[in-house]
């Protein structure tokens, strides 16, 4: 006759105890691999080796020190179990939820970096909504995002839920740079191959268009303008030289475009292409006066307090931090930006700027200016000698 579960137990408890009764539980439950019932399980073995009521109570409230810490060591222990019991089955989805409860994101974060796709979709929608949406790991969502949905899924995710994480964002929108680089330098490549022209091997997009406007004639494309836009739009962001040349690549074949394509952007980039294009090689150290003068020419002197008047201010003064000239930076933050507090800016705020600048005496005539004390008093105490 075979044995059930309930007389194995009984056995066990009547031949060795509660204590082995609770293990062989434990055992039993995890053999069949049900884990929200070994939580329980583990929980159980917990109430019992602390002396605690077995019936879960409503509340950890009634608990005493030092009975209370302790169960909570163990419920997290318990949980910790569960979840790496859950990632080491494949089971992503299930696993995050126990191991966000505990505020412990690495484990996960590890999986999905060593996730491989399968082909059910439904699996991968609800991996890439873990790691993207919910956060366990916004770059590896974003990438499963590109490969799985496509270019105009991934910029819709970085438009209506960017990462927290201002350094993720930005590696996002990395990967998006180089996904249409590489798509549009093949789609370059073949169009140039069935027009029996010579392709120069390398990795430039200008080395393949310079001088061959007829591949534009008639309105024609090699990418979605749509989506090239929006990367170097978004491109502006980015801070490694190697992907800010990809952008400028790309601003530089969006500007050859037909005029029927050249959508207006918003200000201060009218002209998506060229306008952005400036702004990638200032950031790049070529020859920034151009894109510093156009900002300059959008500055709105008696502009209304309001964000959006402050744009063109705002993408000067991280123009000018980032190629290192920050007394400008500082100078131009002071006539536009010093009414903004700085938590709401995209830039640096005041404070920050008269740091990297060493003005600290600056920020404290500001500080009396604005009529506010906690800066003027933070420019007093703060060493001007830190690095920018």
């Amino acid at each position: 006759m075979t044995t059930s579960p309930f007389e194995v137990l009984d056995r066990t408890l009547t031949q060795a105890g509660p204590a082995a009764a609770i293990d062989a539980l434990i055992a039993q439950i995890d053999g069949a691999a049900d884990h929200r019932a070994l939580l329980d399980a583990l929980l159980l073995k917990a109430r019992h080796e602390l002396g605690l009521p077995l019936i879960p109570l409503s509340s950890l409230a009634g608990l005493t020190e030092p009975a209370r810490t302790r169960f909570e060591e163990r419920y997290v222990d318990a949980i910790r179990q569960v979840g790496s019991k859950l990632l080491a089955a494949g089971e992503i989805p299930a696993a995050w939820s126990y191991f966000r409860a505990i505020g412990e994101p690495e484990p996960v974060t590890s999986a999905l970096d060593r996730f491989v796709a399968p082909e059910d979709p439904e699996l991968v929608g609800r991996i890439i909504d873990v790691a993207f949406q919910q956060g366990a790991n916004p770059l590896r969502g974003f990438e499963l995002i590109l490969d799985h949905y496509g270019t105009c899924s991934a910029i819709t995710a970085l438009e209506q839920a960017p990462p927290a994480d201002p350094s993720v964002q930005a590696d996002c929108i990395g990967r998006l740079v180089r996904h249409l680089h590489r798509e549009l330098h093949a789609n370059l490549t073949a169009d140039l191959a069935g027009r029996g022209l010579d392709v120069t091997p390398g990795p430039s997009l200008l080395g393949l268009i310079d001088g061959r406007d007829e591949i534009f004639a008639d309105q024609a494309y090699h990418v979605d303008v749509s989506h090239l836009g929006a990367a170097v739009r978004y491109s502006i962001l980015v801070s490694d030289p190697e992907l800010l040349g990809l952008a400028v690549d790309l601003a530089e074949y969006g500007r050859r475009l037909s005029p029927r394509l050249q959508f207006e952007g918003a200000p201060p980039f009218e002209r998506t292409f060229e306008d952005h294009r400036l702004y990638l090689k200032a950031l790049l150290g070529d020859d920034p006066q151009p894109a510093i003068d156009l900002l300059r020419s959008k500055l709105q002197p008696d502009a209304p307090d309001d964000l959006d008047s402050t744009i063109p201010a705002q993408l000067l003064v991280n123009l000018l931090t980032r190629i290192g000239r920050h007394d400008e930076a500082l100078d131009v933050a002071t006539e536009f930006l010093a009414s903004i507090a700085p938590e709401a800016l995209s830039c640096p705020g005041l404070p920050e700027l008269c740091r990297r600048a060493g003005r600290m005496d600056r920020l404290a005539s500001l500080s009396q200016r604005l009529g506010n004390p906690v800066m003027y008093l933070v420019s007093r105490l703060q060493p001007e000698s830190l690095p920018a």
